[in-house]
């Protein structure tokens, strides 16, 4: 899930940044620090917007910088287990494939993509259902549910599992022929109605 969280900190403005616009030197020094971390309470950060500097700031003796009050918003990421999600699938390989939600690849395992033995095609980069031929390569949009979250420490992206083998969850395709098949069985039932009712 996708949220815009505010946050203050102070922030270091360096001697050689002084007479820059302030709100501009704040938008760097915040975003080095907490662009493309990873937190567990805030997930995944992918943004930092509305960046304001208090203009009022404090010198540390033995520090010629200045520090200043800052308010900021985060465009985070923070996935939920059970969430659905929709997303690309970026690669394929013999033991699942890698699913792109947000910012970061979770793992669609073989196991979880459907209810049939499914092979993988080395050479075309494709796992296919042996019963259903159904098959999923690079490139397909998929729905899935996150099943797995395990946020990293410092220096760790961290590790998503998700699960296809649900109903209309899978390779949109498979979905959109799914609700097909339901609609063309539920309006064939009041015409089966009908004709047992003119008997």
């Amino acid at each position: 899930m996708f949220k815009l969280v505010t946050l203050e900190d102070t922030v270091r403005i360096p001697p050689e940044t002084f007479g820059n616009p302030l709100d501009d030197v704040g938008y760097r020094q915040v975003k080095a620090k907490y662009e493309g971390m990873v937190d567990e309470e805030l997930g995944y950060v992918i943004a930092v917007t509305n960046v304001k500097v208090s203009p009022v700031g404090k010198i540390i003796p033995g520090d010629g910088a200045a520090y200043h009050k800052v308010s900021f918003s985060l465009l985070t990421f923070y996935p939920k287990i059970q969430e659905i999600v929709e997303g690309e699938v970026a690669e394929i390989a013999d033991f699942g494939a890698f699913v792109r939600i947000g910012p970061i690849d979770a793992l669609l395992h073989v196991s979880q993509l459907m209810d049939d033995f499914i092979s993988y095609d080395e050479k075309q980069g494709v796992l296919r259902g042996k019963e259903t031929k159904r098959k999923l390569t690079s490139g397909d949009q998929v729905r899935v549910r996150i099943t797995a979250v395990s946020l990293g420490r410092a220096g760790s992206s961290g590790k998503i599992g998700v699960t296809a083998r649900q109903p209309f969850l899978g390779k949109l395709e498979w979905i959109e022929k799914e609700v097909r098949k339901i609609k063309e069985a539920s309006e064939k039932k009041p015409e089966e109605k009908e004709k047992k009712a003119e008997k």
